[in-house]
């Protein structure tokens, strides 16, 4: 039987590390991704880590709003990565699996932290 996080201050902390962590990570992936672990024949690519950059500081101030729109737009990392994960090489498909776990993670850490702030409110 699993023990869930009771909701609280201590659960709504955990799920706003999580999100940060997951979209700060998505950014590194990104960037790396394009500029050394696989890059493509121009680092223009690499400019596809500039829309995470958006939902940054709604994500860092635990803004409910920017936890609603944010997972709408990681949804498109998540894509890429799954598509990326069957269709490239070898480390760019373990980067696009990365990508689309990460992308996963923010997806469900983003919405249980805006229910929990939303029913806290």
């Amino acid at each position: 039987m699993s023990r869930a996080v009771p909701m609280g201050p201590a659960r709504l902390k955990l799920l706003h590390l999580t999100a940060a962590a997951c979209l700060f990570a998505l950014i590194a992936l990104a960037l790396a991704w394009e500029l050394s672990i696989a890059p493509a024949t121009t680092a223009l690519l690499a400019w596809k880590a500039a829309p995470l950059l958006l939902p940054l500081p709604g994500i860092l101030r635990g803004r409910r709003y920017t936890f609603q729109w944010a997972p709408m737009l990681v949804l498109a990392y998540f894509v890429e990565g799954v598509m990326r994960g069957y269709a490239d090489g070898a480390a760019s498909s373990v980067a696009g699996w990365s990508q689309a776990a990460l992308s996963v993670t923010f997806i469900v850490a983003a919405a249980y932290y805006a229910r929990d702030v939303h029913r806290r409110a």
